[in-house]
């Protein structure tokens, strides 16, 4: 049996990244820090048996993967509102009641994905945009294992066949499926088209300002034609400008109602929302991710769950 320094020294420097494949295959930020704790406890008891035929890196990649997949055997795909269902376009629809019985896609925060080591953070954000979490929850367990381990880790054929106790022609075999799944569900990496720091900037300043004032005037400016909203654990959905500016200013926003907090999520900007009580304290109330596309909100995605809070280190309500 290691000691446990040795096998920190050894293991230790990969649990960020482990983190975000288990995330990637998961869809629950909370879930993937269980599978990671059980990785490495089932890592330090067999260590003694590694031979050192792959990397200790490989070795724990493989040990992940096939907890993951052991635990989505019990366990439903996470969704968000959009794959489940077709957008509305009018602002006056009704809107369905909460469904927090769901197990929805969780927003996983960037700080967790290694922070303070540039190559653990590059590792661990690359593949985690919320758009690309949500296409993998479509595929059956193994081919988001194999396409992961493909696509975004890049390890080569035969080491995910040797990962997975498959064969390369199964492996490739699962890849194809995957690929020609992932495309049908249409563009699912936008983070190359992003604003520069400039230009962001003084779009989420114009975009709480707006919030917070409620102003759907000055959200108008801040959002593409073709913009999205939705709001797990609410199944309904939006799309297009009109739609999307009407159901906030008639449902959502009112002045002084709310406060953001900066923060990053899914390697894109995001907010922590609290929202104010009859008593004039302020509240959690959830996380907001948006996808920027030139410089405008082409996605708010709004996470209405104040349990997530905590996952980003901050306070269930506000300093008064």
């Amino acid at each position: 049996m290691p000691s446990d320094a040795e096998f920190a020294a050894l293991a230790e420097p990969f649990r960020p990244e482990l983190l975000a494949h288990c995330y990637r295959i998961l869809g629950s930020i909370h879930d993937a820090e269980d599978l990671v704790q059980e990785t490495y406890l089932r890592a330090w008891r067999a260590y003694g048996r590694f031979e050192g035929r792959s990397s200790v890196r490989r070795w724990l990649y493989k040990i992940a993967t096939m907890a993951c997949l052991t635990a989505l055997e019990t366990r439903s795909r996470r969704p968000l509102p959009s794959g489940l269902g077709a957008p509305a376009d009018d602002h006056r629809v009704a809107v369905a009641p909460r469904e927090p019985s769901v197990a929805w896609l969780q927003p996983a925060p960037d700080a967790l994905f290694g922070a303070g080591d540039p190559a653990a953070i590059v590792a661990g954000r690359t593949g985690v945009r919320l758009a690309f979490v949500a296409a993998l929850q479509l595929l059956p367990a193994r081919q988001r294992a194999v396409l992961t381990l493909r696509d975004v880790l890049a390890f080569r054929t035969a080491e995910v066949a040797e990962m997975l106790d498959t064969t390369t022609a199964a492996v490739d075999s699962a890849l194809r499926r995957a690929r020609a799944h992932l495309a049908e569900a249409g563009p699912v990496q936008d983070d190359l088209a992003e604003p520069d720091e400039t230009a962001r900037r003084a779009l989420l300043d114009g975009y709480v300002d707006a919030f917070t004032r409620a102003d759907p005037d000055a959200l108008v400016a801040l959002l593409r034609a073709d913009v999205e909203l939705e709001m797990p654990p609410i199944r309904t959905w939006f799309t297009g400008r009109r739609a999307v500016v009407g159901f906030l200013a008639g449902r959502v926003l009112r002045r002084d109602l709310w406060r953001m907090v900066p923060t990053r999520a899914n390697g894109q900007p995001a907010f922590v929302v609290y929202a104010r009580t009859a008593d004039g304290r302020y509240e959690a109330y959830g996380i907001q991710v948006l996808t920027l596309i030139g410089a405008r909100i082409a996605r708010i995605t709004a996470f209405n769950d104040p349990a997530l809070v905590a996952t980003f280190g901050l306070a269930p309500a506000l300093a008064t």
